[in-house]
C-alpha cells in the first residue's frame, strides 16, 4: 500500500504561445529541458519534467502553446499535442501573462472547462509590472472567469513565488507511490535534446525568416570514450531558407553549431563533436505524413 503522506501525479502546464510555460518548467526542474525563444510555437512536443520532493513526486508536462490558427498541418499537430496532454493528468497549471487576456487565452479556458481536474492559474511575468496595485483588479477579474483551485502570481524568469506554486500543486495531487526513480528528471532520450538544442539556435537567429520551416533530425548519436559524436540534419522547405541558415561562407551555420555544441556539452557533461548539415524537404510542415516521418507523430 502507498504511504498516504506521499503524493504523486501528472501536472500539465498549458497556455497560449509565449506566456512562459517552458521557462516555468525549466525553473521548476532546475535544468533546461525545454528550449526557449521569443518566437511563438518554439515548443513542439510534450516533454516530461520529473520533480521528486520530500512529500512526493510531480511529473510536469510542458505543452505547445494553444493557438487559434488551424490552417496548417503543424498548427493542427501542436494544438492536438497540447489537448492530448490534458486527458490524463491530475492537475493543470494554466499560465497567463499578467495584465493581458487574449482570444487565445479564452480558447485555452474553453478547453479547460471541458476538463474535470483542478486548475491552478499561474499569472506569469509579474516582475514586469511597475505599479503592483494594477495587479489587484486583474486578479479579481481572473477569479471570476473560472473556479480555479488557486490563483498564484509568479515570475518564471526570476523564480518569484514559484515554490508556492509547486507546493500547491503537490498538495493537490492524489496519494500514491512515486512513478519514477528519484534520479530521473525526464522521459526523453539524449538524442531528442540534441536535436532540440540545434533547433533552438536556428530558431533564435531566424525567427522571422523561418516561421515553421525548420526541423532537426539526428542521424548519428554515438559515444566514443567519453566523447559524443553527433550528426544533425536541419530540414528546411526552400533553397532560399537553406542559404539563410548557412550564411556567407558557412559562417552563420558554424556559429549556430558552435552554440549548440556548447549547450550539449553543458547538458550532457562531456565533450561533443557535432556535425550539422542543411537539407531541403519541400512543404514538410504542411504535410501530415512528412511530419510523422520527422518525429511529429501523435
Amino acid at each position: 500500500m502507498p504511504d498516504n503522506k506521499n503524493r504523486c501525479g501528472y501536472t500539465a502546464i498549458v497556455g497560449r504561445p509565449n506566456v512562459g510555460k517552458s521557462t516555468l518548467m525549466n525553473r521548476i526542474i532546475g535544468l533546461k529541458l525545454a528550449i526557449t525563444s521569443h518566437k511563438a510555437q518554439t515548443t513542439r512536443h510534450s516533454i516530461l519534467g520529473i520533480k521528486t520532493l520530500d512529500g512526493g513526486q510531480v511529473v510536469y508536462v510542458d505543452t505547445p502553446g494553444i493557438h487559434e490558427r488551424a490552417d496548417h498541418a503543424m498548427n493542427r499537430y501542436l494544438n492536438r499535442t497540447a489537448k492530448t496532454a490534458l486527458t490524463d493528468v491530475d492537475v493543470i497549471i494554466f499560465v497567463v501573462e499578467a495584465l493581458r487576456w487574449t482570444s487565445e487565452d479564452n480558447k485555452v479556458l474553453k478547453m479547460l472547462q471541458e476538463c474535470s481536474m483542478p486548475v491552478i492559474l499561474a499569472i506569469n511575468k509579474v516582475d514586469t509590472i511597475k505599479q503592483k496595485e494594477e495587479l489587484l483588479p486583474y486578479l479579481a477579474e481572473m477569479a471570476e472567469r473560472y473556479a480555479f483551485a488557486e490563483v498564484i502570481p509568479i515570475s518564471a524568469k526570476n523564480g518569484n513565488n514559484v515554490e508556492a506554486l509547486e507546493s500547491r500543486v503537490l498538495e493537490t495531487l492524489p496519494p500514491g507511490d512515486n512513478f519514477f526513480p528519484e534520479y530521473q528528471i525526464t522521459d526523453r532520450p539524449e538524442k531528442f535534446f540534441a536535436a532540440e538544442m540545434v533547433r533552438e539556435q536556428i530558431t533564435r537567429r531566424y525567427a522571422k525568416e523561418l516561421p515553421y520551416a525548420v526541423s532537426v533530425e539526428i542521424e548519428r548519436f554515438e559515444e566514443d570514450n567519453g566523447l559524443y559524436r553527433i550528426s544533425a540534419v536541419v530540414w528546411v522547405e526552400k533553397p532560399g531558407q537553406k542559404a539563410i541558415i548557412i550564411g556567407k561562407n558557412g559562417a552563420a551555420l558554424k556559429s549556430a553549431a558552435t552554440q549548440a555544441r556548447k549547450a550539449m556539452e553543458s547538458f550532457f557533461d562531456c565533450k561533443v563533436y557535432l556535425e550539422v548539415w542543411v537539407k531541403v524537404k519541400r512543404s514538410w510542415s504542411s504535410d501530415e505524413s512528412a511530419l510523422v516521418r520527422l518525429g511529429y507523430g501523435d
